[in-house]
């Protein structure tokens, strides 16, 4: 029979066992909480020293916090990071249809809740997709907390829109079961593997496990029809963009675009549109598709941190 032999005691405090351990930093750590917001009980991961400045980060469909994971460890050293899933995504527990409205108005008013109830005075956004409108009301109702705007595929102008849209403009302006169940189709597997995250990423780059983990989301029961409620409902984020630009123009936050330029939905007008706004806005196009974070996150973070840098 063959020995095993450990080799060094990992947990020896002999000098001569120092080279086999490395140093760790606590503050890249994520990790995991929740947070009672009225009956929401909103789960959200954080990472970085709790007296860094925050960066609120706001995920969009059909995803969650989780899109964070590989951007949050590489800005932890710098930034307290805090990442929630919207109600009706991810981990987050809220009400059922019918004793919540899932709208965008009520989405926000539940991140709003979420900032006062974890004291956040200060905080930089992330806004990327359904994140963009819940993080603009958040940042024109208080425009006094908001240090900066990151937006990655996050839209405010008409100019964002491709010409992919048309069964849900059609259900906005006729909001009948048979359009309704035209836009079932943007909830499909297919559509969330090949569409949302395929569409112009690299695929030796596209980890699987965060579309698996979507589509896995999105057929728990119930979950379809939340998000068609909110399909119906996006269109009072388009009749909002004015007062989101207004916001824009008169408060002028520092603001940075970082767009995956093949984004089948959000367009790279979109992002170029901040500046008719904010004429300081820096732009960047990633060669990526929506979900840039999957394929790009070592880029997103380093054009994060340059700006961050500069501009709090």
């Amino acid at each position: 029979m063959n020995s095993y032999s450990p080799g060094p005691d990992m947990n020896s405090s002999d000098p001569a066992n120092t080279k086999y351990l490395m140093t760790f930093d606590n503050a890249s750590r994520v990790t995991f909480h929740t947070q009672s917001v009225g009956d929401v009980e909103v789960f959200y991961r954080e990472a970085g020293p709790k007296d860094a400045p925050v960066l609120l980060l706001l995920h969009g469909f059909p995803t969650s916090s989780h899109m964070f994971r590989d951007l949050m460890p590489l800005l932890a050293s710098q930034y307290r990071l805090i990442a929630p899933d919207l109600p009706g995504f991810g981990h987050t527990k809220a009400p059922p249809r019918g004793q919540l409205d899932y709208t965008f108005e009520n989405l926000y008013k539940v991140i709003e809740g979420f900032t006062e109830a974890l004291a956040l005075k200060k905080y930089a956004l992330y806004i990327f997709d359904y994140g963009a409108p819940v993080g603009l009301r958040l940042a024109a109702a208080n425009p006094e907390n908001v240090t900066a705007i990151i937006t990655q595929n996050g839209n405010a102008y008409v100019e964002g829109f491709s010409d992919q849209w048309g069964p849900w403009q059609t259900y906005w302006g006729n909001p009948s079961v048979a359009n309704r169940e035209r836009c079932r189709a943007s909830l499909a597997p297919e559509t969330i593997r090949d569409w949302q995250y395929g569409t112009g990423a690299d695929p030796e780059r596209l980890s699987p496990d965060g579309y698996n983990l979507d589509i896995l989301y999105m057929a728990r029961p119930g979950a379809d029809e939340i998000q068609l409620d909110l399909i119906l409902d996006y269109h009072t984020n388009v009749a909002a963009y004015p007062a989101f630009q207004a916001y824009l123009r008169k408060y002028q936050p520092p603001l940075l675009a970082v767009w995956g330029r093949h984004d089948p939905a959000f367009i790279p007008p979109g992002a170029l549109a901040f500046r008719k706004d904010i004429p300081t806005a820096e732009v960047h196009l990633l060669d990526a598709g929506h979900f840039a974070l999957e394929t790009h996150a070592p880029e997103v973070a380093q054009y994060i941190r340059e700006f961050l840098s500069r501009r709090l």
